[in-house]
C-alpha cells in the first residue's frame, strides 16, 4: 500500500513538472494611463531616477528602503539600486536609452526575493497641450520557478495592478 502511495506522489510530481515546463518562457504586461501633465514633464519624471518615487508603487512600500544613484543625474547611463523589505526586496535599474519625450527603456534586475532581469519601457503621446498618454511595459523570460510561480498567482494582474498605483498627476507637477 505504502509502495501505491509513494508512486501516486511521484507521478503528482512528475506531472507538476511537466505543466511548469510547459508554460510560456515570455512574459510581458503593458498598461496605459492619461497624466494630467504636458510629455516633456512626465518625460522628465521618469528620466530621473532621483524622481522615480513619484512613479514608483513599491517606494510606498517602504519607506525606509535604502537608495542609492550612480552615472548620470539622468538619461542613458543613470541607474538607481535599491534595497528593502520583504515586500520591495533589493535590484537595480539601468537605464538604456532615453528620446526626450519620447522614450524610456530601463534594464531592470531583481536581486531579491528572487534573481531576474527584464525591460522596462515608458512611451509618452502627447494628449493636446496639457495631457500624455503614458504607456508602461515590462517583459522578460520566465525561469522554472516563476512558470511555476505564475500556476497560483496572475503576473500580468500583480504587476499590472501595480502599475496602475504608479503616477498620479498630483506627485508628478508638485
Amino acid at each position: 500500500m505504502l509502495r501505491k502511495i509513494l508512486i501516486g506522489i511521484a507521478a503528482l510530481i512528475v506531472l507538476f513538472i511537466a505543466v511548469v515546463a510547459m508554460q510560456p518562457a515570455d512574459f510581458k504586461v503593458v498598461r496605459s494611463a492619461t497624466v494630467s501633465a504636458p510629455a516633456a514633464i512626465v518625460f522628465a519624471q521618469v528620466n530621473d531616477f532621483h524622481k522615480w518615487n513619484a512613479w514608483s508603487p513599491w517606494a510606498k512600500l517602504d519607506p525606509a528602503m535604502k537608495q542609492a544613484f550612480e552615472g548620470p543625474e539622468s538619461g542613458a547611463g543613470a541607474v538607481y539600486s535599491w534595497e528593502g523589505n520583504n515586500e520591495v526586496g533589493a535590484g537595480r535599474m539601468t537605464l538604456t536609452e532615453s528620446r526626450p519625450s519620447e522614450f524610456v527603456r530601463i534594464k531592470l534586475e531583481f536581486l531579491k526575493p528572487f534573481a531576474a532581469v527584464n525591460t522596462t519601457e515608458f512611451s509618452f503621446a502627447p494628449q493636446g497641450s496639457d495631457a500624455t498618454a503614458v504607456t508602461w511595459s515590462m517583459e522578460g523570460k520566465n525561469n522554472f520557478i516563476s512558470k511555476a510561480f505564475c500556476l497560483f498567482m496572475n503576473m500580468d494582474k500583480m504587476v499590472g495592478g501595480d502599475f496602475r498605483k504608479g503616477p498620479r498627476t498630483d506627485e508628478i507637477c508638485g
